[in-house]
């Protein structure tokens, strides 16, 4: 870990990921509104109106959470700017993105190195595997990050309440590996994984990929997607030599372990349809409109 952080008990005293930990249950409410209702550009008082909050804390808000105005924010939830994400797509796949030289997106991303662990690690359902895990606010709502000697292995979200499901359903993939709560050992990777200011080349995440073979091909594939832009689930499939495996695709998208920092928000159906997020749409949402946000900052 970077020598320059700040210790892990002040990292939910930081700026920006207090803040946006707790802007997001009013987000959340904003987003499901501007989704269901896109389609008619409401007001911004109508969509302060469903999200509990005056029109003028709603504007303060979303510009304190993403950069953008919620108008903004709504623009980018059109089913017109899901296809410009789509524009190009495949070349995106067939690119090289060399490190802070890859266009306005990767300039902004978390600049990851990756290893998968071997299979006979994976068959073992993680026997013989130590995993710390510990919950922290994030921009996305309560984030579960797990991690090992290794690297980050896993991140997960929870709604309120739901904490404990959430973290059975990550235990679950391990089954018998030794899951151990540090929450001090994962603070300072959520402040690596959620601020921004921190994404940088000269020293990048570590990832640890701990799925079968085939899943770790699409997921390593999820992480050449530069943030602003999106590819479908037949892209992938096309792109890792399996053209009529776009359904096997989406479902080891569904099964990847590191939400967000392995982008599998950023896969998209054929029309530019937000689809299948396993931490659900409107959270999937909400991060394709906080990139596009960092895209265009």
């Amino acid at each position: 870990m970077e020598a320059t952080m700040l210790s892990p008990d002040r990292v939910c005293d930081h700026e920006p990921l207090s803040h946006a930990a707790a802007d997001y249950a009013v987000v959340r409410r904003a987003i499901a509104f501007l989704s269901e209702h896109w389609r008619a550009q409401p007001e911004i008082d109508a969509v302060a109106a469903a999200a509990g909050v005056s029109a003028s804390d709603l504007h303060r808000l979303f510009r304190r959470w993403a950069g953008i105005t919620p108008k903004a924010f709504l623009q980018a939830l059109t089913l017109d700017h899901a296809r410009r994400l789509l524009r190009d797509s495949a070349s995106v796949l067939d690119t090289t993105f060399e490190v802070g030289l890859s266009g306005p997106g990767r300039l902004h991303d978390l600049f990851v190195t990756h290893e998968a662990m071997s299979p006979g690690e994976w068959k073992s359902g993680g026997s013989g595997l130590t995993m710390a895990y510990g919950f922290h606010p994030s921009p996305f709502g309560t984030a579960l990050v797990m991690t090992t000697q290794r690297g980050l292995a896993g991140l997960a979200f929870a709604d309120p309440g739901e904490e404990q499901a959430t973290l059975a359903d990550m235990k679950a993939r391990w089954p018998m590996a030794n899951i151990v709560e540090d929450r001090a050992r994962t603070a300072s990777l959520a402040r690596r994984i959620f601020d921004s200011r921190l994404w940088r080349a000269d020293r990048p995440l570590r990832v640890v990929l701990i799925g079968t073979d085939f899943e770790v091909r699409v997921w390593e594939t999820l992480l050449r997607i530069p943030m602003g832009r999106a590819v479908t689930y037949s892209g992938i499939a096309a792109k890792i030599g399996a053209t009529k495996a776009a359904r096997a695709v989406g479902a080891a998208v569904g099964k990847n372990p590191v939400s967000f920092v392995v982008p599998c928000h950023r896969v998209l159906g054929k029309s530019g349809d937000v689809t299948g997020y396993y931490w659900g749409l409107t959270r999937k949402r909400a991060m394709l409109g906080w990139e596009a946000a960092k895209v265009t900052s």
